[in-house]
C-alpha cells in the first residue's frame, strides 16, 4: 500500500459520521481539566523541591 492509499484510507476513517465532533465534550471543561492537572503537577514537584 502507498503512502497516498494509506493517507487516504486514515482520512476516510478520521471523518467518520459527524466530524469527529463529541456532543459531550467541552473544550472549556477539557481545558480547564488538563490546566488543572498540570498546576498539581507543578505543586507537588516545587513542594518535594525544597533541597535549598
Amino acid at each position: 500500500m502507498t503512502s497516498y492509499a494509506t493517507a487516504a484510507v486514515l482520512t476516510t476513517l478520521a471523518e467518520g459520521e459527524g466530524g469527529g465532533n463529541h456532543e459531550s465534550l467541552s473544550p472549556y471543561l477539557t481545558g480547564g481539566g488538563a490546566l488543572f492537572a498540570l498546576l498539581l503537577l507543578l505543586f507537588i514537584t516545587t513542594r518535594f523541591n525544597r533541597d535549598r
